[in-house]
């Protein structure tokens, strides 16, 4: 219980040192993409017992996208912590296509993993591989699902991954 009242305090500390700062912004005219998830850690645990909520916001800016033959790509920064006091800092790169309303939206992360009182993923060097399914909401605005993998690729002491998953809302300043 005590994890969780940190992992909610965290996840709202960061939404309220957003805020405080999206009229910045939007004063310099910049676009520019805040997504806000919460979802589940470790989702297929065959143990049961690293299972736990996750908390995550993630950063885009529109000006530094690249159009290119295989799709838009830009640019992801961000970070999540779990209910077990786990967090994970990543930036990678996630590619964007558009059918209508919806978006999906695959994503590639390395970062840095510390383990809290979660799971051991055996590294502090970790790979977040990410598929994301959105649909937008107006005009800036999108709700979406997320699934994604995260592990060493072997380069640890062990490799568990973990899969997880998470619903977010995202809104463009």
């Amino acid at each position: 219980m005590k994890n969780i009242k940190f992992t909610i305090a965290i996840f709202f500390s960061l939404m309220i040192m957003i805020s405080a700062n999206s009229e910045d912004l939007v004063l310099q005219n910049e676009p520019t993409e805040i997504n806000f998830y919460a979802g589940t850690f470790d989702v297929i645990d065959k143990e049961g017992d690293d299972k736990t909520s996750l908390f995550g916001l993630e950063h885009k800016d529109d000006n530094l996208f690249r159009d290119t033959i295989f799709g838009k790509f830009q640019p992801i920064t961000g970070a999540f912590i779990t209910g077990d006091s786990s967090a994970y800092l990543y930036t990678g790169v996630e590619g964007q296509y558009k059918i209508g309303k919806l978006n999906i939206l695959p994503s590639f992360a390395p970062g840095y993993y510390e383990k809290g009182d979660g799971k051991d993923l055996g590294s502090i060097l970790e790979f977040k591989s990410e598929i994301k399914l959105g649909f937008d909401l107006g005009k800036n605005s999108q709700f979406s699902y997320s699934y994604n993998h995260i592990s060493n690729n072997d380069w640890g002491d062990i490799n568990p991954g973990a899969n997880n998953q998470h619903f977010s809302l995202s809104h463009n300043f």
